[in-house]
C-alpha cells in the first residue's frame, strides 16, 4: 500500500544528529512513538495529527508543523477515495538528497522509504483521510 513519508533534510544547526533528536521529540510529544507499532488515528479521536485531502493536496497537520504536497491522482483514487485512509511514515532519519526541486533518480525515493534503517527510525500511522465540508 503506497503511503505518506515525512522526513527531515537535516539540515537544522547541529546536522544530522541534531535534527533527528528534535523530530523524534516531535513525534513522540504529539503521541506517535518512533520505532513502535503503528498508530490507529481512527482509534484515538484525540490524536493531535490529522490527514485533510482536497482539490489533488494532501494536508497532514501537527500543532507543529503543517505540511502540504500534491498528490498523486492514482494515489488519491487507491489510498484516499477506496479506503478513506492512508499510511504515514514519519521518519527521523534524514534524507538530504529529498530536496523539493531536486533532480533525483526516480529509484531514490523508493529506496530511501523502504530501507530498514528509514523504517525503524520511525513513527506510523494510519490517518483518517477527511475532507473539507462544503
Amino acid at each position: 500500500m503506497r503511503g505518506l513519508l515525512g522526513y527531515s533534510l537535516g539540515d537544522a544547526e547541529g546536522g544530522p544528529e541534531a535534527t533527528a533528536a528534535a523530530v523524534e521529540r516531535l513525534l513522540v510529544s504529539n503521541g506517535l512513538p518512533v520505532g513502535g507499532d503503528p498508530v490507529d488515528g481512527a482509534g484515538r479521536p484525540g490524536l493531535p495529527v490529522t490527514l485533510l485531502v482536497e482539490a489533488g493536496q494532501a494536508v497532514v497537520t501537527m500543532p507543529q508543523p503543517v505540511a502540504q504536497a500534491a498528490a498523486p491522482p492514482e494515489w488519491l483514487a487507491a489510498a484516499v477515495a477506496a479506503r478513506g485512509y492512508a499510511c504515514l511514515v514519519l521518519t527521523t532519519r534524514a534524507w538530504p538528497e529529498g530536496e523539493p526541486g531536486r533532480a533525483l533518480d526516480p529509484a531514490a525515493p523508493a529506496a530511501f522509504a523502504g530501507a530498514e534503517e528509514t523504517l525503524t527510525a520511525a513513527a506510523h500511522v494510519v490517518l483518517p483521510a477527511r475532507r473539507l465540508r462544503g
